[in-house]
């Protein structure tokens, strides 16, 4: 008996990528929805509940930004992967900050694309098994199901993005080791280091607000300075 198909959600308003990937991508066994429109393309996430989101940055009526904080909203875990015409480096940080998971620049290869799409549905797949839940000073994180159960007087569950799972997993399967912003940057959101990204530290102080007793005072995440950070497990 075979899988069942991955679904594919194209929100592209170009007409001729939109066709050329539809053929690639049924061909590759994908089941391909497609929408030339941020709202409608969100819309159609929130009705269809696709395996994977493919997204433009220059849409029609809305910044391809604001489509990903959108459906980010929607779904923590989902796979994304931003397509665009802009090359900068800042254009790049901004996708993946705001919760792409991958980032495709034009013209690009179809093969790359579809290389890239099977990796992160491996990676969804491997995180979808049993829940990996820490214990880390009174607050419990679930890292399959993306989500903090707060400390204090009645329990509170909050999402954990993409990005901060997979920060904090890098940490915690390295506790007690000293683990570098660039190497941190280059596994978790494959960019090559550059002074002055401060990608890393942005997450590291919104994991700390979620987990720290103090964030100003962290015991858990600590900064090793002028180099990156490291996890430990029990307070001091």
């Amino acid at each position: 008996m075979s899988a069942p198909k991955k679904t594919v959600l194209l929100i592209e308003d170009e007409p001729q990528i939109v066709m050329g990937l539809r053929d690639a991508l049924e061909f590759e066994g994908f089941h391909v929805l497609s929408s030339g429109k941020g709202r409608e393309g969100v819309a159609l996430a929130r009705a269809e509940s696709p395996d994977l989101v493919i997204l433009d940055i220059m849409l029609p009526d809305v910044s391809g930004y604001t489509v990903c904080e959108e459906l980010r909203r929607w779904s923590s875990v989902v796979p994304l992967i931003m397509l665009t015409a802009r090359s900068q480096e800042t254009d790049k940080i901004r996708g993946l900050d705001v919760g792409a998971d991958d980032y495709v620049t034009k013209p690009f290869s179809v093969n790359e694309l579809i290389a890239r799409m099977r990796a992160l549905l491996r990676r969804a797949s491997r995180q979808s098994g049993a829940p990996e839940v820490l214990e880390i000073d009174g607050v419990t994180v679930n890292l399959s199901a993306h989500t903090i159960t707060t400390r204090g007087g009645g329990e509170a569950t909050e999402p954990l993005s993409f990005f901060e799972v997979e920060l904090l997993r890098l940490l915690v399967e390295r506790a007690g080791q000293a683990v570098s912003r660039d190497e941190i940057l280059s596994k978790i959101w494959g960019l090559e280091p550059l002074s002055t990204n401060r990608t890393v530290d942005n997450f590291i102080v919104k994991l700390r607000k979620k987990i720290e007793r103090s964030p100003e005072k962290p015991e858990h995440i600590v900064t090793v300075y002028g180099f990156g950070y490291k996890f430990v497990a029990e307070s001091r």
